[in-house]
């Protein structure tokens, strides 16, 4: 596989628990950033997803009512809660 270097300028307190774990889980300080980058393009990626769902469901009508929503969530903290609004 390819790879390309990146630099990037950090604070030294992130780049000293970059240190610390690299030291604990005996691995590479480039390994860290690597699974830590993945994760985090992976949790973008995922919520471009899910973004892009939810405006298909606006855009389709497929919404809940606000007012639904808010005397369900009122009522969490009554003897006698509201089914989950559809």
């Amino acid at each position: 596989m390819e790879t390309k270097v990146f630099t990037a300028h950090v604070p030294l307190p992130l780049a000293q628990k970059v240190d610390q774990m690299a030291t604990r889980l005996d691995r590479s300080r480039g390994w860290i950033i690597k699974q830590a980058l993945t994760a985090w393009t992976e949790q973008e990626e995922e919520r471009d997803r899910l973004t892009l769902e939810a405006l298909t469901d606006v855009d389709t009508g497929r919404v809940i009512d606000q007012q639904a929503v808010q005397e369900w969530a009122d009522s969490l903290n009554s003897d006698q809660p509201l089914q989950v609004p559809r």
